[in-house]
């Protein structure tokens, strides 16, 4: 089946997390926490289909108000598609691009007021709720770094998917004054390889920079998928050394 994030279509199947969704299309959808059900970054509006998705968690009723569930709020990581059929969410992000960039003045102020309204109703029952969860063991500080750290190595490769993306549109004012100066095409090539390049090398450094404190934090338990950890690569901190100083 295909569902609509932002208006891109992903193909998904029943059974998958609209959040896994998204990623493996680079659909953005926000996931700070790495899909533990904490930031909310993850939240969506679902505009169509929502009979097709799972009722809301209790995660997502500690954190969403009556008033957004009318609007059709959910979170992404927790809600998965439980039905075939046509599936329309918008992020918030784009939600509210969409409300500036359209002048609605009205549906700024509406969007406004309901955001306060969440958030001040909804803020102390969202923080019992996972402090509960810690309590009951159902949040593991361990599976909770992992996943933090997934969603850190998506949000590079995503960005630097999007950055790829947008090269076909620098492409063409290139080429235009490329032929007006009658360069050569290495001109084109080499203009073009560097951005890639540098956005390639910082999306690397940061995944291998995630990956080790992964690494590190779990005590070799853990790593980031296409990589590996063991005891034996855990940094051990270094000795300090105790210096006497004499006054006279």
């Amino acid at each position: 089946m295909i569902i609509y994030i932002n208006d891109k279509p992903c193909k998904a199947e029943t059974g998958d997390l609209l959040l896994h969704a998204a990623q493996l299309h680079n659909a953005h959808i926000g996931c700070i926490c790495g899909g533990n059900g904490i930031c909310q970054s993850c939240f969506v509006y679902i505009r169509e289909g929502a009979e097709l998705l799972s009722p809301p968690s209790d995660e997502e009723k500690a954190f969403i108000s009556d008033k957004l569930f009318q609007e059709g709020g959910r979170l992404a990581c927790q809600t998965v598609i439980t039905g075939e059929g046509t599936i329309r969410l918008l992020t918030r992000a784009e939600n509210l691009r969409r409300i500036v960039l359209g002048l609605n003045i009205p549906g700024f102020i509406t969007y406004a007021q309901t955001i306060g309204y969440n958030v001040t109703r909804k803020l102390p029952e969202g923080a019992m709720n996972v402090v509960s969860r810690i309590k009951e063991g159902k949040l593991n500080p361990a599976e909770s770094i992992g996943k933090i750290g997934n969603s850190i190595a998506y949000g590079a490769n995503f960005a630097l998917h999007t950055a790829m993306e947008t090269l076909p549109v620098i492409q063409a004012p290139l080429a235009f004054v490329t032929d007006a100066m009658q360069k050569p095409a290495s001109f084109i090539s080499g203009t073009l390889q560097s951005p890639i390049s540098l956005i390639s090398g910082a999306a690397n450094g940061i995944f291998n920079a995630t990956s080790s404190m992964l690494c590190n934090a779990s005590g070799g338990r853990l790593s980031l998928p296409g990589t590996s950890c063991s005891p034996g690569d855990v940094q051990k901190p270094k000795q300090v050394e105790n210096v006497t100083i004499t006054i006279k």
